[in-house]
């Protein structure tokens, strides 16, 4: 670690900054005093991993927000990806009056929006009005969780992979022509390709650069197999740290792309080629930042912890595959898992260990570039700590090609992980039942929605020949 390194490290610790690119209170009210900052996006996320939330002349935020936050209607807890307002939830409804929530700023998240000009961003918790926590809030289910890894003088560190495809229409032309005919950004695979990567490069590197700006720690961008496939890299950091900036950095991505004209998908699978996945990378560290993963070798920790997310992998998959079309990517040979099992360093499984020493962590590569991180965070650490409590064996790892192993598979439909989630005591155990039923009703909400709907491949299946 050089000098200039020390003294950042000093300078955040004194501030209590997350990185020393983020705001403090402070530095917010001078860059707002000097006319830098005009606008403050305050926002939480959503069942669905998207920012909602209100955008506020930076003034009236210091004056009338700063201390007390502001307030919201409860429905955005309670909608459809297309913002319907949907019956059925314990929380929103006509009968209860679409009443407010809290939005309770953490200003450890302040950070500037370097894309967009003279903004800056906080991110919040939600609480009903006598401040009691929204158990059903992504980001107090991951707290929950990460109160119980704390609790045992632990916490968890967490990075997120997420890939996305890029394409030279814009939304609005992909909007007009029904997401037919796009025109992907690179026309062939791009796997790790420099010469592929460079005609993204003006995309690829605002997206790096506005995101070191925005606090975060930025490694790399590589191509991907998928046209215009990519993925951008950041490093690890707290769980909780990671979630916000996931969901920060993808909704910006999108924000860049449109600005150049371009479209961006997150989804999980676009076509018939690889899908788009978000393998997530997990370990547990003292809070002195000790290692609690390896002591020459595998902890049995470790190997508990592991033992819990394999065992509560299919209960718990509709945290980590949430829509309709997450499921089209679990595909035999396709770089995403269909079986339940876990291997050293084996991508064909859904959890591969990677690393030894102070690097031992799980990458969980279940999860698709539509995940909710919180959601997913949350779920593969109380899985783990559901195998720590109840002291899991760790089964056999498998050595060659899980798609062809005997073992348990990962459910295949939206509705199979639905009833597994639902009728789970393991899941009511470690979330609640409050928790357990409202993502149902979500996962009902989504597939009463397709089944009701027509596709192409309907049409063209059965317009003529049935």
């Amino acid at each position: 670690m050089n000098h200039d390194q020390r003294e950042g490290n000093l300078m955040r610790n004194q501030l209590g900054l997350r990185t020393d690119r983020h705001l403090s209170v402070a530095g917010l009210q001078t860059m707002i005093d000097s006319g830098d900052i005009d606008t403050v996006v305050v926002c939480f996320t959503d069942m669905q991993g998207r920012l909602q939330g209100k955008r506020m002349h930076a003034n009236y935020f210091v004056d009338h927000v700063l201390a007390d936050g502001t307030e919201g209607c409860n429905y955005l807890l309670a909608v459809d990806v297309e913002m319907n307002t949907v019956d059925g939830y314990a929380i929103s409804s006509w009968q209860r009056g679409y009443g407010d929530m809290v939005f309770v700023l953490d200003t450890e998240t302040l950070r500037l929006l370097p894309h967009q000009s003279g903004a800056a961003m906080v991110q919040c918790d939600l609480t009903w009005l006598d401040r009691t926590p929204v158990a059903e809030s992504p980001r107090t289910i991951l707290r929950r969780q990460l109160d119980r890894v704390a609790s045992r003088g632990l916490r968890a560190v967490a990075g997120t992979e997420l890939e996305f495809m890029v394409f030279d229409t814009g939304y609005t032309e992909a909007l007009e022509s029904d997401y037919r005919g796009l025109v992907p950004a690179v026309p062939y695979n791009a796997d790790y390709s420099i010469l592929a990567g460079s005609r993204i490069e003006p995309l690829l590197r605002e997206i790096r650069n506005a995101m070191y700006g925005a606090g975060m720690n930025v490694e790399s961008a590589k191509g991907e197999c998928n046209l215009g496939q990519q993925e951008i890299g950041f490093r690890y950091a707290d769980a909780l740290t990671t979630a916000d900036n996931h969901v920060v950095y993808k909704n910006a991505a999108k924000e860049i792309a449109a600005a150049q004209g371009r479209s961006i998908t997150f989804m999980a699978k676009y076509d018939e080629r690889e899908g788009n996945s978000c393998h997530i990378h997990l370990s547990l560290r003292g809070q002195d930042d000790s290692i609690a993963f390896w002591d020459d070798g595998r902890t049995p920790l470790y190997d508990a912890f592991i033992a819990g997310v394999l065992a509560t992998m299919a209960d718990f998959t509709l945290l980590y595959a949430p829509n309709i079309n997450s499921y089209k990517r679990f595909a035999d040979g396709s770089f995403a898992p269909t079986k339940i099992a876990w291997g050293e360093d084996n991508r064909t499984c859904a959890v591969r260990l990677v690393g030894h020493g102070s690097s031992a962590r799980l990458e969980n590569r279940v999860p698709g570039g539509d995940v909710n991180p919180y959601l997913a965070l949350a779920a593969m650490i109380g899985g783990g700590l559901y195998g720590v409590e109840h002291d899991l064996p760790l089964p056999e790892p498998i050595a060659g090609n899980a798609y062809t192993a005997e073992v348990p598979e990962v459910p295949q439909t939206l509705a199979s992980a639905r009833e597994a989630f639902a009728g789970s005591a393991v899941a009511r155990e470690v979330f609640g039942d409050a928790v357990v039923d409202h993502y149902t009703h979500m996962a009902d909400t989504e597939l009463t929605a397709f089944n009701a709907s027509v596709t192409d491949w309907e049409r063209r299946r059965c317009f003529e020949r049935m």
